[in-house]
């Protein structure tokens, strides 16, 4: 299937292997949901593929709608400076390709009530001790 749309979960990355698991776990949900769209993973910093390498690979591909939502629960530096040079510098490579941004995902009320319900159960179901 030729996907023309990408959505692009941006996430910081770490050193440790084991800490994308629950980001792999989100873009596989995505991508279940929304088989039409080119769902991908990309990071900030030490973990590959960086989003400036995703996004080569994507418009190499042809894909020229391209969403990055930051799955970063807060709008701290990277998501304010970083993320803002990082996009600029993508629109100026790759013309030819529409590259939007979302806000944080712990900036929406929908992940926050989420994030709440979470919350709220585990008085339910944590251990007495």
């Amino acid at each position: 299937m030729s996907h023309q749309r990408a959505l692009v979960l941006f996430a910081h990355g770490a050193r440790a292997a084991s800490w994308a698991a629950p980001f792999e776990r989100l873009r596989d949900l995505t991508r279940a949901r929304e088989p039409q769209v080119r769902v991908e993973l990309a990071f900030l910093e030490l973990m590959s593929p960086r989003l400036p390498e995703l996004v080569a690979a994507l418009t190499a591909d042809g894909v020229n709608d391209i969403t990055v939502v930051p799955v970063f629960l807060g709008q701290g530096g990277h998501v304010l400076r970083d993320l803002p040079l990082i996009l600029d510098d993508l629109r100026v490579a790759y013309p030819q390709a529409s590259i939007k941004v979302v806000e944080a995902a712990g900036e929406n009320a929908a992940v926050l009530n989420a994030l709440s319900d979470y919350c709220v159960a585990a008085l339910e179901s944590a251990p007495s001790n």
